[in-house]
């Protein structure tokens, strides 16, 4: 009902009852101007708040690698063609998103890692069932220096590189110079990211430099001979610099769908499967749409298989 015609009849109610509760003329009068004032009030309280929540709006908790610069990028997209939908973000990892989804907190659930066994065993008890869309794979690369003549590296080499147990280039067939590690700023989910994926959650080590993301890393990877960094998987590859075979496998879509190359994880959005909601639901279907994965191609991912 319009907040006009909520006005309306609420005003009506108003006098039905002060005509059944009252008969003094003088109080009837008093309070009839009270709720001239008061009515009306309501009315455009009450509509702000049909408009409010007559607004699209998608709750969405979990993983730091979707949440840092994956979903902002999808989210700013979508509303291009969807421009009264809101988004409520909050990243805190992929357990906090999936416990979040079960506690009916939020609508969707960004997921670097599938459901766990634990969590699974809570969503029986609470009779949930979660809904998996796979979105694509978060993807590293290990780049040197163009003029480095390693082209392949071991993942046991770039775990003892990158964690400072290998700290002399000699030491993995290069030259007799020192290895400088270039890497993500400690505040991104990348920084975190790669430390589980290459480096069994070992610390990194201390011949180290932070930047704020990939293409200040390949430039700087560009300029130091000695240098080590990583990057997104990207089609092409940065100037100055040379994407490394890992266990004699090269990055693409292709090896990462197929499991082969070792620094890629599933991405995934979970949603309640009995209570998804249409809204939700297109949301998800524009991240799988071919512009929805163009974007995650753009960023450095591999799309879905």
């Amino acid at each position: 009902m319009p907040p006009a015609a909520v006005a309306g009849r609420l005003q009506s109610e108003v006098n039905l009852t002060l005509i059944g509760e009252t008969m003094n003329p003088v109080l009837h009068q008093k309070i009839s101007r009270l709720t001239k004032h008061i009515v009306p009030a309501f009315a455009i309280l009450l509509g702000g708040v049909l408009t409010v929540t007559a607004q699209d709006k998608i709750t969405l908790r979990g993983s730091n690698t979707i949440g840092e610069e994956l979903a902002p990028r999808l989210i700013s997209d979508y509303q291009k063609d969807h421009k009264t939908t809101t988004f409520d973000l909050e990243f805190k990892g992929t357990a906090y998103g999936l416990g979040a989804l079960m506690g009916n907190f939020c609508d969707l659930a960004a997921a670097s890692k599938p459901v766990g066994k634990e969590q699974e065993e809570i969503a029986k008890i609470r009779n949930f069932q979660f809904k998996e869309y796979v979105l694509g794979s978060y993807t590293v690369t290990i780049l040197v220096n163009a003029n480095s003549p390693i082209s392949n590296l071991t993942s046991n080499q770039v775990q003892s590189l990158f964690t400072g147990q290998i700290q002399n280039w000699k030491a993995v067939g290069g030259p007799d110079a020192p290895v400088h590690l270039l890497v993500r700023d400690p505040v991104s989910g990348t920084h975190l990211g790669f430390k589980e994926l290459a480096m069994a959650y070992q610390d990194y080590g201390t011949n180290i430099q932070f930047f704020t993301n990939y293409l200040s890393i390949a430039a700087a990877v560009a300029k130091d001979p000695n240098a080590i960094g990583y990057s997104g998987l990207d089609a092409t590859t940065p100037a100055g610099t040379k994407v490394v075979t890992i266990d004699g496998v090269a990055p693409s879509a292709a090896t990462v769908n197929a499991k082969k190359y070792p620094y890629a994880r599933l991405l995934r959005f979970y949603t309640d499967a009995v209570n998804e909601s249409p809204r939700v639901n297109d949301f998800v279907n524009f991240t799988l749409s071919s512009r929805g994965q163009d974007i995650l191609t753009q960023m450095g991912y591999a799309p879905k298989p």
